[in-house]
């Protein structure tokens, strides 16, 4: 724990995660908690996320983590926090455009609607479809999340179960442009190849 007591500022989480291996689950489906990732030096995007949101809490923020789905993709998890009153967001993701950003977004609709353009699947198809209202990870104290060496799989079973808000309409969600090829190499941009279809 005392790596994450040496990050300063959300942008310092950030770098942090973004030097971890990305987590390609070579012997099946993982979770783990914090002490796990920083034991094994690598994170996918539900335990990155894990990660920043106790780095957070550590420099007095509370640890919320916000839920992003999608349609035939794979949902996006983000560690969200809050500067001047505006929303900011750090998270590990295999694609380049679906990590940081800047505390500059009035509501979490709009910090949300920041990763349309970059979120879409190995097809082209830009994906994003809701939100979820923050989930505080103090709710899970009792359970240990931040100190075990266990799994952790009941933060995004509870995760999947919250209210989520729709970021498009019926109509608006029925035809998207696909992602242009420039753009979309763009985004896989120091990807792991073997965990692409993962965010």
């Amino acid at each position: 724990m005392n790596a994450l007591g040496r990050l300063k500022s959300p942008a310092a989480i950030q770098a942090f995660l973004d030097d971890l291996a990305y987590n390609k689950e070579p012997e099946g489906p993982t979770c783990k908690g914090p002490v796990a990732v920083l034991k094994t030096g690598s994170a996918h995007c539900m335990e990155g996320a894990l990660v920043a949101a106790l780095a957070l809490r550590m420099r007095g923020h509370p640890a919320l983590l916000v839920d992003l789905e999608a349609v035939r993709d794979d949902d996006h998890v983000l560690a969200v926090f809050k500067e001047q009153g505006h929303w900011g967001a750090i998270a590990k993701s295999n694609y380049a455009g679906l990590r940081f950003r800047e505390p500059v977004y009035r509501t979490l609709r709009e910090l949300a609607l920041s990763y349309f353009e970059h979120y879409y699947n190995p097809a082209g198809e830009k994906t994003l479809r809701a939100f979820s209202r923050p989930v505080n990870l103090a709710r899970f104290d009792r359970l240990g999340w931040a100190v075990t060496e266990d799994e952790v799989w009941y933060i995004p079973e509870h995760l999947t179960t919250v209210r989520h808000t729709a970021l498009l309409g019926p109509e608006l969600a029925r035809v998207r442009r696909r992602m242009d090829p420039r753009s979309y190499r763009a985004g896989l941009t120091g990807s792991v190849e073997a965990g692409r279809e993962e965010k």
